[in-house]
Formats: C-alpha cells, structure tokens, sequence
C-alpha cells in the first residue's frame, strides 16, 4: 500500500482505481492535490512503449499528424525562431518541422538506437540520456523544451519539472502533453476497471507505465511548487472537431498545457 503522495506528501489518499488482469494494481488519489499515484511496488513497465522509427517525410502517418497538431500549437505562442529541446523526441518529427521554421533543434531519447536512426536520416543531434539523471553539461538554456506524453512515465514529477527548469531560459516556454484524468472517458475507465470489466484484456504479467496521473488541478500544484506559472490549458482529440469543442469543455483524455519559467529572483 502507497502511504504518501509522490507530489505533495499527503497520507489522506484514497484507493481510486485497480487495475490489471486480476485487479492487483492499484492507483491511489491523493485528497489534497488531486493526483493519481499507481503504486510502484506493484510494478512499471516502459519497454511497452518502444517506438519504431518513422520518417517525418511520412506526413500522413498517424504519428506525424500527431506532432504536426503540438507544432502548430507552438507556433501559434512563439514569436520567431529559437532554439527547442524535445524530451523523449521518438523519432524527431517535431524536431524535424522546428528545423524547417528555422530553429535550432536537439533532443533526447534513452534508445542509442533511436539516436543513431534519426542522426542517420536526418542529422539531428539525439543525446542519449535519462532525463531525471541528465544535468545538462553545457549550461546551454533553451526557448522551449517539449515533453509530449513523457511526464506520466517519470516517478519524481517534482524533479523532472527541476530538470525542465534548468533546461529552460528566464520567461522560457515548456509544452507538455499527457492524459487528463478529469476526462469524460477516465471516468468510464476507472468504472469499469474496478468493476474488473475490462481487466482481463491484459495478461496476467502485464504492467502499466503511467507512474503519476495528472488534472489541471494537479498540474498547477506541481507549477507551483517548482517555479512555473500555466499559459495555456487545454484538452484535445485525434479528431480535429471533438478538439475544437474540447478546447471549450476540457473533457477530452488528453491535455496540452503551455508552462512559462518564472524569472530567477536575486
């Protein structure tokens, strides 16, 4: 059994959701700030989320239509070229539009693989690094660091927003993408998982990777307690007209929030 929240250190949390072939997962909600914690002893599978590689030329894949969507986003709030990080880049789509509009680009994935594969076709710098573990050497602050369905993988949110923040120039930009859990479709998930009716899908070894789940409450608690303020909010869908309205109602299972880096007081 969980006893604290990973992100605010509160005892009064709840058991929300079982999860898993024989519902033996278990994801807690914290009272107080509102995340979802799985308990890791329960044990965490990433290898799940392996990625193979595709080209960007590829614009009509699934994937690329994807970060065409996050790179007009950053578009729209970024007033000319800079220089852009993507955590967790797969296979460097968005890094490859960025490069296209001018900016200076690099990212970072654990895979050598990946690294090599996208340096290959496109010659994109990759560094191979776990984030939580990356120091950034050269002291090098970007405009804007990306980190697109990476957060919910990383057991220490507070430390991965440190590490965003010293990525990250005074009054830079951070976009982040992961699941909502105040969507109307994790509402029907958490239903019927601790019903156990749609449990059996998964086989009796199967783990999740999702350490921390976040809402907007939840992700503004975390801003506050490491040194950012929210921009923008707003959730979205693979279909462009559920997205225009889920930018009205924030219903939809994914959020794209917008961070700005508050300047360092002296």
């Amino acid at each position: 059994m969980l006893d604290n929240c990973r992100l605010c250190g509160s005892d009064d949390l709840i058991l929300w959701m079982r999860d898993g072939h024989n519902s033996d997962l278990d994801y807690y909600k914290c009272s107080n700030c509102t995340l979802w914690n799985y308990d890791l002893d329960c044990g965490v599978d990433q290898t799940q989320y392996t990625e193979i590689y595709v080209s960007p030329e590829d614009t009509e894949h699934h994937v690329n239509i994807s970060i065409r969507e996050s790179w007009d986003f950053i578009r729209r709030h970024t007033d000319e070229p800079g220089s852009i990080m993507d955590i967790g880049c797969g296979s460097a789509g968005l890094l490859y539009l960025a490069r296209k509009d001018g900016w200076q680009v690099r990212g970072m994935e654990l895979s050598e693989k990946a690294s090599k594969e996208i340096f290959e076709d496109q010659g994109i710098d990759v560094i191979v690094a776990n984030f939580l573990e990356y120091d950034n050497p050269d002291n090098n602050p970007y405009d804007v660091v990306v980190l697109r369905h990476v957060l919910e993988h990383l057991p220490d949110s507070i430390l991965a927003m440190t590490k965003i923040g010293s990525l990250i120039k005074d009054n830079g930009l951070a976009l982040l993408e992961f699941p909502n859990t105040r969507s109307l479709s994790y509402v029907v998930k958490r239903a019927l998982k601790n019903r156990g009716l749609r449990n059996k899908k998964y086989s009796t070894e199967w783990r999740p990777g999702h350490c921390n789940e976040f809402c907007r409450e939840s992700f503004e608690y975390l801003l506050k307690q490491t040194g950012f303020e929210l921009v923008v909010w707003h959730t979205y869908s693979s279909k462009p007209l559920a997205s225009a309205l889920y930018r009205v109602i924030p219903i939809a299972s994914k959020a794209r929030a917008l961070i700005r880096k508050k300047p360092t007081t002296v």
